[in-house]
């Protein structure tokens, strides 16, 4: 890496830098099942060039986009579990099958802004879930961070305008083979079905699903507007979470000021996924509207249609996933102190 750097800057390279990191130490395979476009690899840009700068060399990171070394969740994790990968980002439904509860971040209108959804991902319900996660994977596999991929999810269709939970009726919504998103689609009246997402245009076009619950950016990159999606509802039934696994050894075998480098890359790779669907769905909105599709934004009193009509869901995740209980009042209480501490700024910032 420093070879690369013209004369003046190497030396000031050596001067600012111990001798003794200057060596590649340790090197990180960090992979993602996405592409260039998409918000974890901005987040993996911005990761490695935080760790290697910040450690001066002693860590390089190489980043495989695609599936180069794992095609799918488990395989990944399973990767990330015996060592031959190092960091891998996974979404909820792609770790699900291993962690279960990590599910909760599928449940619907529980953190209700991108303010609330961040504070909570800063906090301590991280902590839980990690520590959750190291009990089950036998201390193999960490959780790092929370980031996002996307957005919020909204129901989209190819019907009609959905204002409120009876809107939904008898309509076949595409979800993930995972049990959570099909219990929430049933809650509110829809018709859950499972499709594969590589097939979710083609069964868009033929009639095989007439909805689905995604972010915009996923909705314009997938182009399925040209499949007959017009119709979109902003009611943010979740956040998409993207959680960022490291294998547990690999973090624990270097030294502390390593650690904290690798920790606070964590965090500038987080802040960078906040960020990124943001400026991203601009653009996306502004092109699903030109291309003649509707949005509609629920009026107070329809998003509490949709909350109550989604409420037992909370209870049916609780009696049915593995570690449930646990997670849920977690999330519960960070939701809570999130909101209440958005509140009180609130109170001093308006006044």
């Amino acid at each position: 890496m420093l070879r690369h750097l013209t004369t003046p800057l190497l030396a000031a390279a050596l001067a600012a830098a111990p001798l003794a990191a200057l060596a590649q130490d340790y090197t990180l395979r960090a992979t993602a099942n996405s592409n260039e476009n998409d918000e974890d690899y901005d987040g993996l840009v911005v990761f490695k060039n935080y760790v290697e700068a910040a450690s001066n060399g002693a860590i390089a990171v190489e980043l495989f986009i695609g599936t180069q070394l794992c095609s799918n969740g488990a395989e990944c994790l399973q990767g990330v579990s015996d060592g031959s990968i190092d960091i891998f980002i996974s979404t909820s439904g792609g770790a699900a099958g291993i962690f279960p509860y990590v599910q909760v971040l599928d449940l619907p209108y529980l953190m209700t802004g991108d303010r609330v959804a961040e504070t909570v991902l800063q906090g301590d319900f991280v902590r839980t879930m990690r520590d959750m996660a190291l009990e089950d994977s036998g201390g193999t596999i960490r959780l790092m961070t929370i980031g996002n991929t996307g957005g919020w999810r909204n129901f989209a269709n190819t019907q009609r305008t959905v204002r409120q939970p009876s809107d939904l009726e008898g309509l076949k919504i595409r979800t993930v083979v995972a049990d959570l998103p099909q219990e929430l689609t049933r809650a509110l009246g829809a018709a859950p079905t499972p499709i594969p997402w590589p097939e979710l245009f083609t069964s868009l076009q033929t009639g095989v699903v007439e909805g689905t619950k995604n972010g915009i950016t996923d909705i314009m990159g997938m182009k399925f507007p040209d499949a007959g999606l017009q119709y979109i509802t902003l009611d943010g039934h979740a956040y998409m979470g993207a959680l960022w696994w490291m294998n547990n050894d690999r973090f624990l075998s270097m030294p502390e000021d390593l650690r904290r480098v690798v920790n606070d890359g964590f965090y500038q790779l987080q802040q960078a996924t906040f960020a990124s669907p943001k400026r991203k769905s601009i653009a996306a909105y502004e092109a699903f509207v030109e291309g003649g599709g509707e949005i509609y934004v629920p009026s107070p009193d329809e998003m509490a249609q949709f909350r109550d009509a989604a409420a037992p869901v909370y209870d049916w995740f609780q009696a049915n996933v593995d570690g449930g209980e646990r997670i849920f009042a977690a999330l519960q209480d960070a939701v809570a102190k999130a909101e209440a501490d958005m509140e009180a700024a609130n109170a001093r910032d308006l006044n």
